[in-house]
């Protein structure tokens, strides 16, 4: 997806998460801090008797906006453009990757433009492929995020939207900085306090130098032009604060309508995302200040695929997301198999539904985003969790439907297609149902073994190969009931 979505080259989930499955190593590593994450989160949020109450405005708040979008973004463009920022518009990846590259060449620099630039952590930029973009250009792009640096330095994909590097564990990371990282201490151990000190000597000559900063966004208010990233450790206020220039990359679902309305969305972000009462930093923006911060600012609002899934009134759920992760954190599917198998940059649940809407669901493409919306079990825990309320079954269940709809007609028929075919058949007449079920009962008799039915022959046998079921009754319970009574049933 060249020109929208960045595919992470994985197979469709159902191989991918088959291969996963068999990694014990990472099952524990997401086991462990999935479960330690979660029980935070529910400690925390319940300090507030209004925690519910906070839900539903947000989701309220979210669907207002998405109503009227169109207006709060041009509201948006008009606040920065005021304060002395500059605003771009970008359709797809390509022309946001465009836009950024052609920005930093034109920050100068004795070759007559930067060849560096700090970034904080931005899921929009990785849903481009903006470090890569900039690399074919020459220009080096460096992680200033803990997660996202290890991630970068053992050339490894993020595999969770708050935590990239949640599937390594101590030891992993500290091979990572011994073999990567050419200033790191020979005596370095794997305590989280030497490693996050092993990262800030290595990114501190990068702050320092660095010309150009990109950023993504949580929050961007219509009403004053101000631009929020919310962050824990620090690293974002330094990118934010020390270069010339920064530019912004941000989904245009990201803006709200009033500074208020932050009130909101500050409670229920960090208590959801990582079990906090508040984030240790949240930078806030308006244009630019002369003697404070960037003396240049562009943000870049990024489409690519977001008016698409507007249109779909029951999709369009998904872009309310505020990326906090919660609804990975309570996946029992993201808990098993990890953010990899999902083959994109939003794993989990919102990914499910997020990543075969910006893709383009239902166009039968090969890189397996039409499997997304079926990785999952429906349990809803995600549902619980979300802060804003996106009812994701529900959205799972609509996607399916217009994956199937989008097939039906196009491929070769399935078994499965065969078998709903013909259930649909005998469901749709009780004279068939009733057949059916007698057939059933001498058929599981036949094959059953101590009243269970194991492995079946033929076409069936992938199916029952991980499942069995109980012997059908002799008696169904209609054929039951019209015996015993006859006076009900006109017999």
């Amino acid at each position: 997806m060249s020109d929208g979505l960045v595919w992470l080259g994985t197979p469709a989930f159902p191989q991918a998460a088959r291969k996963a499955l068999t990694d014990t190593q990472l099952r524990r590593n997401l086991r462990k801090a999935t479960g330690t994450i979660r029980d935070k989160r529910l400690r925390v949020s319940a300090e507030l008797d209004d925690w519910e109450q906070l839900r539903d405005s947000a989701a309220a708040l979210k669907l207002r906006t998405l109503r009227h979008l169109d207006r709060y973004l041009e509201q948006l463009e008009a606040s920065v453009t005021a304060a002395g920022g500059t605003v771009h518009w970008a359709a797809d990846a390509a022309e946001a990757n465009r836009i950024v590259v052609e920005l930093v060449k034109a920050t100068g620099g004795p070759d007559g433009g930067t060849r560096e630039v700090v970034k904080v952590k931005s899921m929009a930029t990785q849903e481009i492929g903006l470090n890569e973009a900039l690399a074919a250009e020459g220009i080096a792009a460096y992680e200033t995020d803990l997660a996202e640096l290890i991630v970068q330095l053992a050339d490894d994909r993020p595999s969770h939207i708050l935590v990239p590097a949640i599937h390594r564990n101590r030891a992993e990371i500290r091979e990572i900085f011994r073999t990567r990282m050419a200033d790191v201490p020979a005596e370095l151990t794997d305590e989280p306090r030497a490693l996050a000190e092993a990262a800030r000597l290595h990114l501190r000559e990068k702050f320092l130098r660095a010309k150009v900063a990109i950023s993504g966004a949580n929050f961007a208010v219509a009403e004053t032009g101000t631009v929020l990233v919310v962050e824990s450790e620090g690293n974002g206020r330094m990118c934010l604060t020390l270069p010339e220039t920064l530019i912004t990359v941000m989904g245009v679902e990201k803006v709200v309508p009033s500074f208020a309305d932050l009130e909101v969305f500050l409670q229920l972000l960090p208590r959801s995302a990582t079990g906090e009462r508040m984030n240790p930093y949240t930078s806030a923006w308006t244009g630019v200040h002369e003697g404070d911060g960037p003396s240049t600012f562009h943000l870049v609002l990024l489409d690519n695929g977001r008016t698409a899934t507007l249109a779909d009134q029951v999709g369009r759920q998904a872009l309310g997301c505020i990326r906090c992760s919660a609804c990975l954190n309570v996946c029992p599917v993201y808990e098993r198999v990890g953010g990899h198998a999902y083959g994109s940059v939003y794993p989990g649940p919102i990914g499910a539904i997020l990543t075969p809407q910006l893709a383009g669901v239902g166009r039968g493409s090969e890189d397996g985003a039409d499997s997304l919306p079926f990785a999952s079990t429906l349990c809803g825990a995600c549902y619980d969790a979300c802060p804003v309320k996106i009812n994701i079954p529900e959205v799972l269940v609509h996607l399916r439907a217009k994956v199937v709809d989008a097939k039906r007609g196009r491929t070769v028929p399935t078994m499965e297609s065969l078998v709903m075919r013909a259930a649909t058949q005998v469901l749709a007449a009780p004279g068939r149902l009733s057949m059916a079920q007698k057939a059933g009962a001498l058929g599981g008799r036949l094959v059953g073994r101590g009243g269970r039915i194991g492995p079946l022959p033929g076409p069936f046998h992938a199916w029952s190969d991980t499942r069995d079921l109980p012997v059908p009754p002799a008696e169904s319970f209609r054929a039951w009931w019209q015996r015993t009574h006859p006076e009900e049933t006109g017999r």
